[in-house]
């Protein structure tokens, strides 16, 4: 069985570290794993776990250099001879649409975001099956698409339970970041993403100084990096945190490798987001660490939190809200790893993407 997945590139995001799981546990099961991308950071990873990544341009917009690419992507489509085709971005889609009109290959396409609804967009509706990472992009796209419900089905995302195990955390450097960042005895809040205007860190900041007149021990963690377009963004948070004299109360503690350690050793985690997430990778990552979340209510998280269980939601921008269901958190506790493994696993999503292809095609799926 030959499986081919299409990505624009390999670097940093939840598309492509779940396309380099996939490909993993696709060789576990003796599966030949081919990845096609314009390379990246992650490209590596797909070699040494046993796969095959292929180079080519299959993220450039280019309307000029589309026929020679479409070409080129054609003969690599027939050397490699796939029983199935997986495009999970709508630019490898358009290319794989002509590049395979004579080949005839089964295609499956993944819709991981809210994309502008559109000619452009629609492509992603013309695979034989349709894969959507949450209810909320279902109805999304049968709302703009009117997509047949038998032709999609929902598999969110799986967490790698592996990794994101309270009893696999790095303790080393849980204790040295603790100690760098004089966190013994706070109340940790985290907030874990890229420093854009879209994650509205100035509600999160907002928030926390309303906590901190009942929690005056309260830090908060700003987790993430920043690109050099948004340095302004970010020196306007830093101005807005001394402001309201929060210096003492919130860090920027800038790009963390170790992402499963920081939500173990926080209190509460908030996703303030302003634009609804497809799915909510890191709410899920959060409750498997046994750690509470806080979203805004949209998108992908409502498929993830259970209010008053693992988790609240606040209204986008409510930073009064925000910060009542943070004192709330104190009062709740739950088993997040068995509810994340149950519902939300890479296991799952493996099998459950199998069966898409082996319903879709009937093709047997052999497993050593």
């Amino acid at each position: 069985m030959k499986i081919v997945q299409l990505l624009p590139e390999l670097n940093e995001g939840g598309v492509e570290r779940g396309v380099v799981e996939l490909s993993r546990e696709y060789v576990k099961l003796g599966i030949e794993s081919y990845v096609i991308s314009a390379g990246g950071k992650l490209e590596n990873q797909i070699n040494i776990d046993g796969g095959n990544h292929i180079k080519f341009d299959v993220c450039s917009k280019n309307i000029f250099t589309a026929f020679s690419r479409v070409n080129a992507l054609k003969k690599i489509l027939k050397e490699i001879k796939p029983d199935i085709i997986h495009v999970r971005s709508r630019v490898p889609a358009w290319l794989v649409y002509f590049a395979n009109k004579s080949l005839k290959i089964k295609v499956v396409s993944t819709v991981h975001g809210f994309n502008s609804v559109g000619f452009y967009s629609s492509i992603m509706q013309k695979a034989d099956a349709v894969i959507c990472v949450s209810n909320s992009i279902k109805e999304y796209i049968q709302k703009h698409y009117q997509t047949e419900d038998s032709k999609i089905t929902v598999i969110p995302r799986g967490i790698d339970l592996e990794l994101f195990n309270p009893k696999n955390i790095d303790n080393s450097f849980t204790n040295n970041f603790k100690k760098e960042n004089k966190l013994d005895g706070k109340f940790i809040i985290s907030s874990v993403g890229r420093i854009t205007q879209l994650k509205d860190y100035e509600t999160f900041i907002k928030a926390i100084l309303i906590v901190k007149k009942e929690i005056p021990n309260i830090i908060a963690l700003i987790v993430g990096g920043v690109r050099s377009d948004k340095e302004d963004y970010l020196n306007s948070l830093k101005s807005l945190v001394k402001e309201l004299n929060l210096e003492e109360n919130i860090i920027f503690t800038g790009s963390q490798s170790k992402i499963a350690e920081i939500y173990a050793l926080s209190d509460v985690v908030v996703s303030s987001s302003k634009k609804p997430e497809s799915f909510g990778r890191a709410v899920a990552e959060s409750i498997a660490m046994n750690t509470p979340v806080i979203a805004t209510n949209h998108g992908g998280v409502k498929d993830i939190i259970i209010e008053n269980k693992n988790g609240f939601f606040f209204e986008v921008g409510n930073e009064k809200e925000l910060a009542n269901n943070i004192l709330k958190t104190r009062n709740i506790s739950f088993d997040g790893y068995n509810y994340i493994s149950y519902n939300f696993s890479l296991e799952n999503m493996v099998n459950n993407t199998l069966a898409v292809y082996k319903k879709a095609f009937n093709v047997i799926l052999k497993k050593d």
